[in-house]
């Protein structure tokens, strides 16, 4: 058993939390949306084809927005394609996971379904083979009132407008797989022009500029920093992308994985604040960071050339659950950064649900984003921890307790979210409030303590679950107990010291 102290005080904060960071991802890839979200043959379907027990799935994720159609898949996607009647729309062959798309989920169908679900949408624009004056139609489509697209979608059976926020321009356009690639300074180009004429037809929108498709690449922050330097009037955000992977087989080396996710945000805030005084600017832009997840046992992406293939399904275990934790940990505390983040994804591809036509399996990774997604509000707080270190591979000596926390000013609620990396030591996490004490425990649930590769599977679909966590309140402390290794999320009523 170890040992760990967390010291706080609610005036020591980094700023509110961007609700938007639980937000969702939904491409055309595989079985996400066809048999995923949408699947009229399934008796779970309401009359529009929306499966109706995915929809309350993930309804207990609150996800406040979801991006959609992609991904590698909107570089090659005519959004027209997937709109009016269903029997007059084309079938087209999908270049980025060699599958066909039959197109009868397009943009109003995905409407539909954020309403439904309760979410608002991210939408995302092809910048890769089409360019500014489609992405102005599709926004025309989404959100104007009068005009050629607008009467379209009126024609189409959609009243009013969208009124869609969040825009996405393009996809991982630094990626040498992605149709369209091309280099840092030509995408300056492309997306400046698109966020600029898009803005023009509706000023309230915000726009995300791509930035690196990840830390491997030979373009990581380089190409950011050339982006923002030609964008930074016009955008409002910058993508990251990053899944974390434990080919190696390692498991205390893969439970250290927040360090890299720490890292990245760091990487990105640092040259926020470059850029900034570089330009000498009052201007502020934030980090999207839209595709996030555990990713690295089905990574084939050939679909080979068949509808709605089985692609990406990955099965996810207990360690992987875990470090979906430390992702969320490092939004949290970087809440001055971070702003937008998207778990990628949402339904059957690298996702926390799977389905077949009758029934879904809820995998590890759910329960720790519902538990934190339910559960932080308010602002995020410092901590100042002191926590033993265990020995964490080729990354050395790692403190074995990640934790965030969050206070809300007005419940006086506080949460914590605590993830014990040591694989093989159990912990006990006492934490003190200089300016208040804790009074009643509200919520106090984790999972952990098994054998790390343990996985939900169709014939064992609760082999890893919730259970309740013994934490106390000792003379205005709390005391969590957290196994090995293990998560444990509390939201715990607070009075004035």
């Amino acid at each position: 058993m170890t040992a760990a102290t967390v010291q706080l005080n609610t005036n020591n904060h980094v700023g509110q939390i961007d609700r938007r960071i639980f937000g969702g991802f939904l491409e055309h890839l595989g079985r996400a949306i066809y048999g995923g979200v949408y699947e009229p043959a399934s008796p779970l379907a309401d009359t529009f084809g929306n499966r109706l027990d995915v929809i309350g799935k993930l309804r207990e994720l609150r996800m406040p927005i979801v991006r959609y159609p992609g991904g590698n898949f909107v570089s090659c996607y005519d959004w027209r394609d997937g709109i009016g009647p269903r029997e007059k729309r084309p079938q087209r062959k999908d270049e980025a996971w060699k599958s066909i798309e039959s197109n009868q989920f397009g943009a109003d169908e995905f409407m539909r379904w954020a309403k439904l679900l309760g979410t608002e949408p991210m939408m995302a624009v092809n910048l890769g083979t089409r360019r500014a004056a489609e992405a102005v139609e599709l926004l025309q489509y989404c959100n104007s009132n009068t005009g050629q697209w607008a009467d379209e979608r009126k024609k189409n059976g959609h009243a009013d407008p969208y009124d869609v926020k969040l825009w996405c321009l393009g996809n991982e356009m630094d990626g040498p797989w992605q149709s369209g690639h091309c280099s840092d300074v030509e995408y300056s180009t492309r997306s400046c022009d698109a966020s600029s004429q898009m803005k023009k037809i509706d000023p309230t929108i915000q726009t995300i500029v791509c930035g690196s498709s990840g830390p491997t690449m030979k373009t990581y922050l380089q190409w950011d920093r050339t982006v923002l330097e030609n964008c930074w009037e016009t955008a409002d955000y910058i993508s990251a992308h990053y899944y974390a992977s434990n080919e190696r087989n390692d498991t205390p080396w893969f439970l250290a994985e927040g360090v890299q996710i720490d890292r990245i945000i760091d990487d990105y805030a640092k040259l926020f604040e470059q850029v900034r005084q570089t330009k000498n600017s009052k201007k502020k832009i934030y980090l999207s960071f839209d595709e996030w997840n555990v990713w690295y046992r089905q990574r084939g992406g050939d679909g080979g050339w068949h509808e709605a293939p089985h692609l990406l399904e990955e099965v996810y275990n207990l360690e992987d659950a875990l470090v979906c934790a430390q992702y969320l940990n490092a939004f949290i505390r970087r809440a001055d950064v971070v702003k937008i983040a998207c778990l990628a994804q949402i339904v059957n591809v690298i996702a926390p649900i799977l389905t077949h036509r009758d029934g879904l399996l809820v995998q590890s990774i759910f329960h720790p984003i519902e538990l934190m997604s339910k559960n932080a509000s308010g602002v995020s707080l410092q901590t100042k921890i002191d926590s033993p270190t265990y020995k964490a591979g080729e990354r050395g000596d790692v403190p074995a307790i990640d934790i965030s926390a969050t206070y809300n000013p007005e419940t006086c609620d506080t949460s914590f979210f605590i993830v014990n990396r040591n694989p093989k030591s159990p912990a006990t996490v006492t934490l003190r409030f200089d300016d208040r004490l804790f009074t009643k425990i509200a919520v106090a649930e984790g999972l952990g303590g098994q054998d790390p590769k343990i996985a939900n599977s169709w014939e064992s679909p609760n082999a890893v679950e919730r259970f309740a966590v013994d934490a106390k309140i000792v003379d205005g402390n709390l005391e969590v107990p957290v196994k090995a290794p293990g998560f444990a999320a509390l939201r715990v009523a607070t009075t004035t010291r």
